[in-house]
């Protein structure tokens, strides 16, 4: 399974988390291009190299006007001072704005739902509705590319699992125009409402609201970072310096998944001078008493004399004893062992409700492989119980299994 994992031990930004994944994407130069051929009026993104803390990374540069935003907050809370008027924009007009892009629907989708999660979050600090929710307008263009920039390279991606560590929210106060607030600020600690944050003590808004909602929309899970083969690392870089490098890094690759083998037994005879309903018994004596499969061979022998091959599959430390069955049950002299090594996956039986009726599922995983089967007796019962063919049944079953 491809897996991303988000590294916010210096919080998270939309600008930062958009450079951490420009880093990983296969190609780069398309991606810059579909972003300034969006039809943002006056948006200019682009990527340059930065150094932090000797660390070489991307920071994503958003213009509008050809002015580059100060603040990383873009709704009424806004840090620092700019040029710009204060114009701002409905919840309802950023939602058409998007719609109105040249984007997959997929990721006009995304994008809109991060930012209704955004819309939620200063409505429920405001007392007010997600509807009534204004954004200052040059503020709400660079979050827009930021986030619209996000979706588009997790499309790019291929949309793989997500993980994030825990989030560095930083401390202190920041200044907006609603006056002096804590960190995180009100609408940033309402986003991280249900996710392990922290501090260290570094003073800064180090996770914006914008990185909260991009983090809370596409993150399945907030820990350390999984077992995993990496096979590629971004760092998207931030605006400020602090003592520690300014940064979210992404981890790219796959789960790691325990290979699993174990030690196998073959028990073997030739046998030819039993009747085939006596092999039958013996067979099913044989899977009776524990082995994991019994299978018949039929071989030529010396002579050309027409015989069979049994062959028991069985832990190794039981094998005195079903040998003992072949040597009992069948007309044998001699029973040869072989141990094996196997490569196994690892499995489970779980048992669901179908339209059939409850139905057996055997799913296996690992190597990177997985499978699905419904259990032959229950798909059976099914077929003679609804007069379906096995096949029919299995058509069933299978489509409402996925």
């Amino acid at each position: 399974m491809r897996t991303l994992h988000l590294e916010c031990r210096m919080g998270a930004a939309g600008d930062m988390l958009c450079a951490a994944l420009y880093e990983l994407c296969p190609d780069k130069e398309g991606f810059l291009s579909a972003m300034n051929s969006l039809g943002l009026k006056g948006v200019k993104v682009s990527a340059v190299s930065e150094e932090k803390c000797g660390i070489v990374g991307t920071r994503i540069v958003v213009t509008v006007g050809g002015h580059e935003e100060e603040s990383l907050d873009y709704s009424h809370s806004h840090e620092g001072k700019h040029s710009h008027s204060h114009t701002h924009s409905s919840f309802d007009d950023i939602c058409c704005l998007i719609q109105g892009l040249s984007l997959p629907k997929k990721v006009g989708e995304n994008a809109i739902g991060i930012y209704t999660l955004l819309a939620q979050a200063e409505a429920g600090v405001h007392g007010k509705d997600a509807g009534s929710v204004h954004f200052h307008e040059v503020g709400a263009l660079d979050a827009v590319a930021d986030i619209v920039g996000f979706c588009l390279l997790v499309d790019m991606l291929g949309y793989p699992e997500i993980t994030a560590s825990p989030v560095h929210t930083g401390s202190g106060h920041v200044h907006t125009s609603h006056g002096v607030l804590p960190v995180p600020a009100p609408a940033t600690a309402r986003l991280l409402i249900g996710i392990p944050t922290y501090s260290d003590g570094t003073v800064g808004e180090l996770c914006t609201p914008t990185g909260a909602a991009v983090l809370k929309y596409f993150a399945s899970d907030f820990r350390a970072m999984p077992a995993m083969v990496t096979e590629k690392i971004g760092y998207g870089m931030g605006k400020k310096n602090f003592e520690s490098a300014n940064c979210v890094r992404a981890f790219w690759g796959r789960r790691f998944e325990k290979q699993t083998k174990d030690m196998i037994a073959e028990l073997r005879c030739n046998i030819d001078d039993m009747t085939p309903e006596a092999i039958a018994f013996a067979t099913e004596t044989l899977m009776q008493s524990g082995v994991k499969d019994v299978y018949v061979q039929p071989v030529f022998m010396k002579k050309n004399r027409p015989a069979f091959v049994i062959v028991c599959l069985c832990d190794e430390a039981d094998c005195e004893r079903i040998a003992g069955l072949l040597l009992k049950h069948t007309t044998t002299t001699g029973v040869r062992k072989f141990v094996c090594e196997r490569y196994v996956m690892d499995r489970k039986t779980e048992e669901i409700n179908t339209s059939l009726g409850k139905i057996r599922i055997k799913r296996s995983t690992g190597y990177g492989v997985s499978k699905s089967k419904p259990e032959y007796d229950d798909v059976a019962r099914a077929a003679r119980d609804k007069s379906l063919s096995f096949e029919e049944a299995c058509r069933i079953i299978s489509k409402e299994i996925g």
